[in-house]
């Protein structure tokens, strides 16, 4: 079994539009635009089974439409797991948050670069709490040397606020900071996820980190549509796993995580 647990969609009319946003924000060219039958005909090439997919709202008023539209299509393909968005200038949280659970939706995902917000604020507190008790995990966009708004270290400071928040912090624990993800969070009540990470984070570094932080807790991603799936499993294929670990990374967990 294979389960991408990050990847992006986008609909039709802004697809090409978001991803070239996105590719601009990072200085990195897109495989693709983020359109559900790209991101299908790429997963199938290696058999993903499932797919997480996901968006951030980049401002309040993005939250119901981002939301609508993963619960949309979740509803139209059965690989489908949405998570949703949240914007923490977004007045109703509570309600959004609790329609995003009674619509089937898995989670939250915030991308703190893109939102301009530090991960571990105080005003995001009453959101995570929330979230904890709803049992909706939440994904964070983690690191980046250039800002400072979910590095690990903040990431470490909501896990102590939110003992029972179920997090992932994406790219390592923390995309271009893995030192300060070593530091902060390996060890720690936290998912990694794959995305993004295995075409520039040293191999050896990669394997260390998964032995000290446990590969029970390491979940494969692809960050579709930045990457191609072949070459996502190809990068991973060169990780220093067993058949247990290898499966259990590229789905086991994942499945367990989401109940399936």
């Amino acid at each position: 079994m294979i389960i991408d647990f990050h990847t992006h969609i986008y609909p039709c009319k802004i697809a090409a539009k978001a991803a070239k946003a996105i590719g601009d924000f990072y200085n990195a060219p897109m495989v693709y635009n983020g359109l559900v039958e790209e991101l299908l005909k790429s997963g199938a090439k290696i058999g993903v089974d499932k797919y997480v997919v996901h968006s951030a709202a980049s401002t309040p008023s993005q939250v119901e439409p981002v939301n609508n539209f993963i619960h949309s299509q979740v509803l139209e393909h059965s690989e489908f797991i949405g998570y949703g968005t949240m914007h923490p200038a977004y007045e109703n949280f509570e309600a959004e948050l609790n329609r995003i659970k009674e619509i089937g939706l898995r989670g939250v995902k915030f991308h703190c670069d893109f939102q301009k917000f530090q991960a571990d604020c105080s005003e995001m507190d009453p959101i995570y709490e929330i979230c904890s008790n709803l049992k909706l995990p939440v994904i964070f966009h983690a690191g980046d040397s250039r800002y400072d708004f979910s590095g690990p270290k903040r990431i470490s400071n909501v896990l102590a606020k939110h003992p029972d928040l179920t997090v992932i912090a994406a790219h390592f624990g923390g995309y271009t900071e893995w030192d300060k993800a070593c530091e902060y969070l390996v060890g720690k009540n936290v998912y990694f996820d794959t995305s993004s990470t295995l075409w520039k984070l040293p191999l050896e570094k990669a394997n260390m980190m998964i032995k000290k932080h446990g590969y029970e807790k390491i979940l494969f991603g692809s960050d579709f549509p930045m990457w191609d799936h072949a070459d996502e499993l190809s990068r991973f294929n060169m990780l220093d796993l067993n058949e247990q670990e290898r499966k259990a990374v590229l789905g086991e967990n994942a499945a367990r995580l989401l109940g399936i």
